[in-house]
């Protein structure tokens, strides 16, 4: 018995050592943001003082040290995600994750990005402040690499760590200059269909802009035959791999100090971007004696993309430029390594490339490029058919001067300098919001622009033989759409379709009106905005095109077979606002109603495959209200029944008739139960979340969430067959300048400032973000040394 109680004893003290062992080991894991820490290659102290949300105020003498500190503290909040951002360019995701991932790496890998990066590296200013910077950055952030605690994702997935180069900079820019591009979902797609069921189906599509539609105005002061093959695009289902979010859309506006209540410029902006955890944007207040900014930086990025001061603020969404073009291709009839071109025949290019795969052998696959670009053909399937396609990107094509834009723009001092900036960003297409404590207000749409032969459309496969359907010439800058001060006192963007300049209107995959219609009918109502309005008009959750349309389309209906209920909801539905509330039946009726109407429209001609690939491009969210109101059109015809043809009115009846049914099946007979709350959420998945055991620990949510696709407050989701609407994308951030009173400016993230699961700071913005809450962008010294929840000192080496 006293031998069984000294093995128990034994056998619990070992236990107990384990779990204080496990538990030490633990702890040592999290980010350190107190104490005094030695940072070799810093010239003096470094002071950074953490605010209650874990947001470092960098005080420093100048900027490398600061630089190099912000390196260091971004990569022990974010080390995982500069890891992943870096590795889609070179095709190093299946190291990480497996084979799975096998056919997301090839994909990169022949867009050339990494190659692009190695050229435009090898011919850098390594003596410019740019590169200075960029390289202080990175020693803060591989100082960490070798003394700071290692992530938890590497020990769950075996990586192991290696320092951060100048090219990972680069490389991170290539992935978010793609991340934009909407092409590669519906160039291939719109030529399908034209080559499966002829032009007259495509034509009554809503490919080119509507000019009854809103467009953004500019306003500039005056100084002184395509080829038939039957191709698929699967690029979709290789970008859903991907295990770190990608760029959607936005919103922004900017007004003048005429239309603010205290007369100064009040600066707005909410970037929208998949939601995933960490988020986005890693926030970081840097001063130094001859600079200062409050900015927002991608992992492993050391300037930031969205930032301000107390003299000027900057901003970003989606130009939604088209920048991608694809190509048929000719083969020699007798010499398969030779392609036509309208000078004679040419020799393919062809590249190796190595991908390491986790628990496999190393992958080695070949690919051949053009003079447009790489063949995709058996690049991870994303093209069938024999007819080679390749794929022409302007943003390997040009000169790369990315970062020396990023760092003139947070450089600048006045809209003069900021402006000289912007050309040197060709790709991708961005708007560009700016205000200032001068009041001035701009927006400039930067890319690099180019013409094509008059009647080329670059929404459909072009034609890469005849040297017939090739860019004529690259346009000047200062033919890009913009607005400097216009009279109407603000200047906005949302994604939608800006106007012509020099009588060209520019091709693009730009988002309907619904958005701007409404920003445009609340910035003219008044004249007296200010932070607390602005604040409440980001989180505006009315669409003004939704109710019109359901409107219109209940008129159709035979109301003679409807039951009392479904009376009793059409009635809501007619006389609906449009508002996206938790509760709201209208809202989720709508959405099924929405969705019945278009697979019954398209389905059956398209087929499920490119039905749902239809879904995942900007041309349905266009086409819904545009084809809708078409009262005759091809598409109303279900091509499988035979005998009749299905007009409008039938395919509103028999959608309202499907809708209804789903309901029921889904939440039950009674329609007071069909609640927004229940249909719409938001999760901010981890990739490491994918594990269901590890779910809890790594993902945030699920929240019921406010709000809709293409509303203000934009909560993006897929339409699929589920009936659910499983938010994806939204705001990254939602922040507001006043001028008036720029130190009491305000933001709020999604979820938190970490990207550590052993952070406080990992998800302590979450309820705030669901709730429409907002928190203080602290400015001033006094109160951000006060309020400090801690301070971290970096100390110079003696060496």
């Amino acid at each position: 018995m006293k031998k069984l109680k000294k093995v128990l004893l034994v056998l619990i003290s070992t236990l107990c050592l384990v779990v204080i062992g496990l538990l030490i080991f633990i702890n040592s894991l999290k980010p350190d943001y107190n104490g005094k820490k030695t940072l070799s290659g810093i010239q003096t102290e470094v002071n950074v003082f953490y605010d209650a949300y874990g947001i470092p105020h960098i005080y420093a003498n100048n900027k490398e040290d600061a630089f190099q500190s912000l390196g260091y503290v971004h990569a022990q909040d974010r080390l995982w995600q500069m890891e992943l951002l870096r590795r889609i360019a070179k095709g190093g995701l299946s190291e990480v994750f497996g084979k799975d991932l096998v056919g997301t790496d090839k994909f990169f890998l022949s867009l050339g990005i990494d190659d692009y990066t190695t050229e435009t590296v090898s011919n850098l200013d390594m003596e410019s402040e740019m590169v200075t910077l960029s390289n202080a950055y990175l020693d803060g952030i591989n100082q960490f690499i070798a003394e700071g605690p290692t992530p938890v994702e590497f020990y769950l997935t075996g990586l192991e760590k290696e320092p951060f180069s100048i090219e990972d900079v680069y490389n991170t820019m290539g992935y978010m200059a793609f991340s934009f591009a909407m092409a590669h979902k519906t160039d291939p797609l719109l030529t399908n269909l034209r080559n499966q069921l002829g032009d007259e189906y495509v034509n009554e599509l809503a490919i080119e802009s509507d000019t009854s539609t809103l467009w953004i105005k500019n306003f500039k002061k005056t100084v002184s035959d395509s080829l038939k093959t039957n191709i698929t695009a699967n690029v979709t289902s290789v970008m859903e791999k991907l295990p770190v979010p990608k760029f959607v859309g936005s919103n922004s506006w900017v007004l003048s100090p005429e239309k603010t209540k205290n007369g100064k410029v009040i600066f707005a902006n909410d970037p929208h971007i998949e939601f995933a955890q960490p988020s986005v944007w890693y926030e970081a207040h840097v001063i130094t004696p001859e600079y200062e900014k409050y900015g927002y930086h991608l992992a492993g990025v050391p300037f930031p993309i969205l930032a301000h001061d107390r003299n000027l603020a900057f901003g970003l969404t989606m130009f939604e430029n088209d920048d991608i073009d694809f190509y048929f291709e000719e083969t020699h009839p007798s010499d398969s390594t030779k392609y036509k071109t309208e000078s004679g025949w040419k020799n393919y290019e062809y590249v190796t490339k190595n991908i390491k795969v986790k628990d496999g052998e190393t992958t080695i696959f070949k690919y051949k490029k053009t003079r447009h670009g790489p063949v995709l053909n058996n690049i991870a399937d994303q093209i069938k058919g024999e007819t080679p396609i390749s794929m022409s990107w302007i943003y390997t094509q040009v000169d790369n001067e990315i970062m020396k834009g990023l760092y003139g723009m947070c450089t600048a001092k006045d809209i003069d300098e900021f402006k000289k900036a912007l050309p040197k960003i060709h790709a991708p297409g961005l708007n560009i919001m700016y205000g200032d404590a001068k009041g001035n207000v701009a927006w400039w749409a930067t890319a690099k622009l180019y013409q094509m032969p008059d009647s080329v459309s670059t929404k459909f496969v072009l034609n890469g033989a005849s040297g017939e359907e090739e860019r004529l010439d690259y346009l000047d800058f200062s033919e890009n759409p913009s607005a400097i001060n216009p009279p109407w006192n603000y200047v906005y963007s949302a994604n939608n379709q800006p106007d012509s300049i020099s009588g060209m209107v520019y091709p693009g995959y730009y988002l309907p009106e619904n958005r701007a219609v409404r920003i445009v009918e609340l910035l003219s109502s008044k004249d007296d905005w200010d932070l607390e309005s602005t604040s409440k008009m980001t989180l505006d959750i009315t669409s003004p095109i939704n109710p019109k349309m359901v409107s219109e389309l209940i008129k159709l209906l035979d109301i003679t077979p409807l039951s009392n209920d479904q009376l009793v909801q059409l009635d809501a539905l007619k006389n609906w606002d449009g508002t996206y509330t938790l509760e709201s039946t209208s809202a989720l009726l709508y959405h099924r109603c929405e969705y019945y109407v278009l697979k019954n429209t398209f389905e059956d001609e398209m087929g499920t495959e490119q039905f749902n690939q239809f879904l995942a491009t900007h041309l349905f969210k266009r086409h819904i209200a545009f084809g809708t109101r078409k009262e005759k059109g091809i598409w109303w015809d279900n091509i499988t029944t035979k005998d009749k043809v299905e007009t409008r009115d039938e395919i509103a009846l028999k959608s309202f008739a499907d809708a209804w049914k789903s309901l029921v099946a889904d939440f039950g007979p009674d329609p007071s139960e069909w609640t927004w709350d229940k249909a719409h959420t938001l999760e901010h998945p981890h990739p490491i979340g994918q594990v269901e055991s590890l779910r809890k620990f790594f993902n945030v949510g699920p929240y019921p969430v406010e709000g809709t696709q293409e509303v203000i407050n934009n909560m993006s989701f897929k339409y699929d067959s589920t009936g659910l609407y499983r938010v994806s994308s939204g705001p990254s951030t939602r922040r507001i300048i006043d001028f008036s009173d720029v130190e009491n400016s305000i933001s709020i993230l999604p979820t938190g400032q970490s990207g550590n699961p052993l952070s406080k700071y990992y998800k302590d913005q979450a309820e705030l973000f669901v709730n429409g809450e907002f928190r203080k962008m602290m400015m001033n010294k006094e109160e951000i040394e006060e309020t400090a929840a801690s301070l971290l000192v970096f100390k110079p080496s003696k060496e």
